[in-house]
C-alpha cells in the first residue's frame, strides 16, 4: 500500500519574545494503514493519537521548533515509542518550550527518511528559524514547508532567531525550484502549489517582510 497524506488542525497558543497568540496549526501524518509520521505534533497529543488510530507511529518530524509546532512532540513520542527528530541548529528554541529534553535524532540536510515506501527528503530552510526544514515526497507531489513558505508568500520573520533575507535564499533556492505542480502543505492555513507561488517572490523581496 502506498503512503497517503492525512491532515488535522489542532488549535493552542505560539509564545516568543514575550507575546503570545492563538493560532491553529496543521499537524501532517503521511503513511499507510500499518505505519506513519507525524510532521508537525502541534498542541493536543489526544487529537493526533486519535487520528493515528492505532498505527504505528515511526517518528515525530519537526519542520522547526517553535513552541506550537512541538508542544505536544514529547507527549506523542511517550505514548508511542517515536523518536523525535529535529535540525539541530534549532535546539535553542527547543529549550525554550522543553528544558528537560531533546530530541532523539537530528534531521540533516539531504537525508532520505522512509516511510510505508515513500521517501521523505529534508531540505534545510532557514529564515524563519535557523533550523527549518522541509520535507519533500517526490512520489506524492508534495512538500511540508512549515512556516517556511505559505499561500501567498514566505513565513513571518519579524522576531527572534529570523531572518528575511535568509528566508527568500532558501524559497529561492530550495523550493521554487521543485517542480511547479509540486503541492506545498504548510504550517498554518490552506495549502497552495510552487508554481502558484513562484510568479510572486520579487514582490515578496518588494514588501521585504
Amino acid at each position: 500500500m502506498t503512503a497517503r497524506i492525512e491532515h488535522l488542525v489542532t488549535s493552542g497558543t505560539f509564545s516568543l519574545d514575550g507575546g503570545t497568540w492563538d493560532v491553529d496549526n496543521n499537524v501532517w501524518i503521511v503513511g499507510d494503514d500499518e505505519d506513519a509520521v507525524v510532521i508537525d505534533a502541534a498542541h493536543d497529543a489526544d487529537a493526533i493519537l486519535a487520528a493515528l488510530g492505532g498505527r504505528r507511529l515511526r517518528a515525530v518530524l519537526c519542520t522547526h521548533a517553535h513552541n506550537d509546532h512541538i508542544d505536544a512532540a514529547p507527549a506523542l513520542a511517550s505514548r508511542t515509542g517515536a523518536r523525535i527528530l529535529l535540525h539541530p541548529d534549532d535546539l535553542p528554541l527547543w529549550k525554550q518550550t522543553h528544558p528537560d529534553s531533546a530530541p532523539d535524532a537530528p534531521l540533516a540536510d539531504g537525508q532520505v527518511l522512509t516511510i510505508a515506501g515513500t521517501d521523505l527528503t529534508v531540505l534545510h530552510t532557514p529564515g524563519h528559524a535557523p533550523g527549518a526544514v522541509c520535507l519533500y515526497a517526490p512520489d506524492l507531489g508534495t512538500v511540508f514547508t512549515g512556516d517556511t513558505l505559505f499561500r501567498g508568500g514566505p513565513g513571518a520573520t519579524g522576531r527572534s532567531f529570523s531572518d528575511f533575507p535568509t528566508i527568500i535564499d532558501s524559497i529561492r533556492d530550495r523550493l521554487l525550484t521543485l517542480p511547479p505542480a509540486t503541492r506545498v502543505h504548510t504550517g498554518h492555513g490552506e495549502s497552495t502549489t510552487i508554481g502558484e507561488e513562484a510568479p510572486h517572490l520579487e514582490e515578496w523581496i518588494a514588501r521585504g517582510h
